[in-house]
């Protein structure tokens, strides 16, 4: 497997197996590569470092902000906080919308999760080996310690119908477990927080 497709599967498998949903949405924080591509947009006064992160269709209105918040940047600092922000806020609900992902507003710098600061860091040096490697140990040590939980279960699940629920819970949990990660390898990941996309014929464990 080459190392890009490597890094996009196990990348895809931490965020979604191993991080709670929308906790890596990262776009929305003020030091996050969106506002970094708008910080840099106002300073050249030249908004195509922005237009790649929303869709074609909304272009008209992202570019109608920008005119009006270069031209507020010139009335002072206090207009041109407010006119920035604007701007910001703008760019990423648009953005967020584009995704089909909620958005709540604008977060302060430093709360990227730290998974997503090592993909971005990955990125700018642009080497993924050592990223991949870390992701790859987390993924097989949860898949160990389903399957070893599942295991010690399945030899008292006789005992006692506690016994078997116990069982039944752990087979459950693997088995989730393991189709999500199966999934996510096959190239079926939603992005963010959009819809999972149906499942294939072959078939998987409902519970």
């Amino acid at each position: 497997m080459r190392v890009n497709v490597l890094f996009a599967v196990l990348f895809a498998l931490c965020t979604v197996v191993l991080v709670p949903a929308g906790v890596l949405a990262h776009c929305d924080t003020l030091d996050g590569p969106v506002i970094q591509d708008a910080r840099i947009a106002l300073e050249k006064g030249d908004i195509t470092p922005v237009l790649k992160w929303v869709k074609e269709e909304s272009e008209g209105e992202i570019r109608k902000v920008f005119d009006k918040t270069i031209k507020k940047r010139s009335k002072g600092a206090e207009a041109k906080e407010k006119a920035e922000l604007k701007f910001f806020d703008t760019l990423v609900k648009v953005h967020r919308e584009g995704e089909g992902a909620p958005y709540t507003g604008l977060k302060p710098a430093g709360q990227v999760e730290p998974i997503v600061a090592k993909a971005d860091m990955a990125i700018a040096e642009g080497s993924v080996e050592e990223l991949a490697g870390k992701i790859a140990g987390h993924i097989s040590s949860a898949i160990t310690e389903r399957f070893e939980r599942l295991m010690e279960a399945k030899k008292h699940m006789n005992e006692s119908v506690g016994a078997g629920r116990e069982y039944v819970e752990a087979y459950v949990q693997f088995m989730h477990f393991t189709e999500a990660v199966h999934k996510i390898a096959m190239g079926e990941a939603a992005h963010h927080n959009e819809s999972e996309k149906p499942e294939s014929k072959e078939g998987a464990h409902k519970h």
